[in-house]
């Protein structure tokens, strides 16, 4: 499914973690690897607070983290600075959960979107006009709102004209940070249709972070569950009704749709997460999970392969 010669990005061993009040240490990310594919997508998925946004962070050299190495075509771009790392961000966009939050409001749609053009000389101040155009128009917006602020227009237009930064540089690597969450359902369709023509035309690599399972299940290739700042199952996109861990079971369980059968019941997640501050030893997901075990509160297990591109990480698959 995955062409080692397609690897764009290789996460190895990340680790973040924060001092906070009283000596103790919040471990918002805790040994994960992850890589990315020229012309995939790799969903992360999660509860909020689960360290999902700080993993993504550290793609776009936004944060640091503490331990491991983040391989951009095999050179680490966490120890990167200067004009070396800003050579390096031209390849690597991001689109953020908020758009009207990610844009001067004094600026006019063109000079948004050809602000990183101008930055890596990419195009003269002549060519902003005809430029702006052809990227709106390549995110299915007319020309002329070039013209426009970003407060006249809707959530969904300032989505695309923020998608349209993004590929300006034409980057090899796309961050998405819960990018259709605050959008209307039927806008949300429109902008994932968007989102993987323009990856399928660009050959564009895709880390898309969300909530939802039962959307990023409808497009990334491969979906990684995280729980507490630990990856707890990778599988690929078309094979998510096959998930092993009980956390994702949850995650499945928890999708609404028109299709499902209403006669029966919707089982939540009894209890509650722990305290990222108050990680207890052993399982992370144990006190949530049906399946515990007395090795599950002592011994914290690893992914382990249980089937083609398929890692989970569950005493129960041991």
């Amino acid at each position: 499914m995955f062409n080692p010669e397609d690897l764009v990005l290789e996460a190895k061993h990340v680790t973040r973690k924060f001092p906070a009040a009283g000596g103790r240490t919040l471990t918002a990310c805790d040994d994960i690897s992850l890589n990315l594919y020229r012309g995939k997508t790799l969903g992360l998925v999660g509860e909020s607070g689960c360290g999902k946004s700080t993993f993504m962070r550290f793609i776009v050299s936004l944060d640091t983290p503490t331990e491991g190495e983040i391989l951009f075509k095999g050179r680490d771009i966490t120890k990167m600075k200067g004009e070396e790392l800003r050579q390096v961000r031209q390849h690597i966009q991001m689109v953020f959960q908020d758009p009207t939050g990610s844009m001067n409001p004094k600026m006019k749609i063109r000079d948004t979107i050809c602000e990183p053009l101008l930055n890596f000389n990419r195009i003269s101040k002549s060519e902003v006009d005809a430029k702006a155009r052809e990227l709106l128009e390549m995110v299915e917006l007319p020309g002329d709102f070039a013209d426009r602020f970003p407060h006249n227009m809707s959530g969904g237009q300032r989505q695309r004209v923020a998608i349209a930064r993004a590929i300006a540089l034409e980057p090899e690597i796309i961050i998405m940070d819960e990018a259709t969450s605050a959008l209307d359902v039927s806008v949300q369709k429109t902008v994932i249709e968007l989102i993987t023509r323009l990856q399928r035309e660009h050959n564009i690599a895709i880390g898309f972070i969300a909530h939802d399972l039962g959307l990023i299940q409808s497009f990334a290739h491969q979906i990684a569950v995280m729980y507490l700042g630990n990856i707890v199952e990778v599988m690929p996109g078309a094979d998510i009704d096959k998930c092993d861990h009980p956390y994702t079971h949850a995650l499945m369980g928890a999708i609404f749709d028109t299709k499902m059968d209403f006669s029966k019941k919707i089982e939540s997640i009894e209890g509650e997460p722990p305290s990222p501050l108050d990680v207890p030893p052993g399982c992370p997901f144990q006190n949530r999970c049906d399946c515990c075990k007395e090795r599950c509160k002592q011994e914290k297990p690893s992914l382990v392969e249980v089937g083609p591109n398929h890692q989970v990480a569950c005493h129960m698959f041991r």
